[in-house]
């Protein structure tokens, strides 16, 4: 709860204002804060200025606010406290590389994983819905050392939330429905896409957050951003045009469609614009913590990806079984997909949203490359304007405003 401007007020000032009200007729527009100033011009020593008016008036200034007032010492950081600092730099660092590479590797590997011949094709629907169970589990250790590693602790703080505040939980069932869609989305468009392009395409997901958040929130952007966002959809726009051209010859002869994977994305991207701006307002008016919203999140993530999976892909689960296809790099896809979130969760509070952009923009750009060398992806130069173009309109819109 934000805090009145009355309470900013130091004692100098309180005193300032009882004199100009006690005293009409002698006002004097000098305050405390001036004389010391003056005396420090004369060589009196600031502090011991401070100290004497101090007594005069009768009221204790503490050395600390005496310090803030005449621009004294300012204590200098302890060695633990430098330790510190390095040591949050340190993890700053790791965690953007971590976030490229997860960035990057999850969108080749999941290319890869779809598009390898001869191999038995697992069920999207089945990927998703481990993934949701491996969210859910790294959620659940996260939250139990959030409590001091207590299991009693443990287990009353996810009764008093799941249960207790079960009406509350039901709020996330809308936005883990719909983050379950679009992560089936996300394998029927790396299926039909490059894996450069689909990367590029994705990155419209800011936009739709932007469009979701000014409807949805009120919320305000700037000119620039605006602007970023016009670049994006340019950027884009230039990238699924020159689609075409911009082929990998090692899935040539196997049967894709860019309009289903283009129009995947698309779905995709709003799927994911609508949830997160629908997640972020349901935080901001709860208690709970980020990791126990993630718990009834990926808790009802689960239970609708299992329902939608049977729906779905019954027949073929009971006939080849739910593990049909699975194989070291399937899982791979799956836990590098599920911990993804953890990892952007540790970006935000060692870095911030600049960063966060400029790891992006890197991703998009290690993607390519090695796009390139695994897949025999053909860059051309329109490909390459369309690129420069997204990976400048992300860093624009994550710049802070002014």
């Amino acid at each position: 709860m934000a805090e009145s401007a009355n309470d900013d007020k130091t004692p100098l000032l309180d005193l300032e204002n009882n004199e100009r009200s006690s005293n009409s007729e002698t006002f004097n527009t000098r305050t405390p804060h001036d004389d010391i100033q003056s005396n420090e011009q004369g060589g009196i020593n600031s502090h011991s200025v401070a100290e004497d008016m101090s007594k005069q008036i009768g009221i204790s200034i503490p050395r600390s606010q005496v310090d803030k007032v005449v621009g004294g010492n300012v204590p200098q950081a302890t060695p633990a406290e430098n330790s510190d600092r390095s040591k949050r730099n340190k993890l700053k660092y790791v965690a953007l590389m971590a976030l490229v590479a997860q960035n990057a590797s999850l969108v080749l590997m999941m290319r890869y994983v779809k598009t390898r011949p001869n191999v038995p094709q697992f069920t999207n629907s089945t990927a998703v819905v481990c993934c949701e169970t491996l969210k859910l589990l790294a959620c659940l250790v996260v939250v139990f050392f959030e409590v001091n590693s207590s299991f009693s602790a443990w287990i009353a703080h996810l009764h008093g939330f799941l249960v207790k505040n079960f009406l509350d939980t039901l709020k996330v069932a809308v936005p883990a429905f719909i983050y379950v869609i679009q992560n089936n989305l996300l394998y029927i468009a790396v299926e039909n896409l490059p894996a450069a392009t689909f990367q590029v395409s994705y990155q419209i997901k800011i936009l739709t957050t932007a469009i979701f958040s000014i409807t949805m929130m009120g919320k305000d952007i700037n000119r620039r951003q605006w602007l970023s966002l016009l670049l994006l959809f340019a950027g884009v726009a230039i990238v699924q045009v020159n689609n075409s051209k911009s082929t990998e010859k090692s899935s040539e002869d196997m049967e894709q469609s860019a309009a289903l994977g283009f129009g995947a994305v698309l779905l995709a991207c709003f799927s994911s614009g609508f949830a997160g701006v629908y997640f972020e307002k349901i935080l901001k008016g709860s208690t709970a913590s980020l990791w126990t919203r993630n718990i009834q999140l990926g808790l009802f993530g689960l239970i609708t990806g299992l329902m939608s999976t049977f729906a779905k892909d019954g027949e073929k689960i009971l006939d080849k079984g739910f593990f049909y296809g699975y194989d070291y790099m399937v899982w791979s896809v799956i836990s590098i997909q599920a911990l993804g979130g953890l990892l952007v969760a540790v970006v935000i509070k060692y870095a911030d949203n600049i960063l966060k952009g400029f790891a992006c923009s890197v991703s998009i750009v290690v993607s390519a490359v090695a796009a390139y060398f695994i897949f025999e992806f053909e860059i051309t130069w329109a490909f390459s304007f369309g690129t420069a173009l997204v990976i400048m309109a992300v860093y624009l819109y994550s710049l802070p405003s002014k």
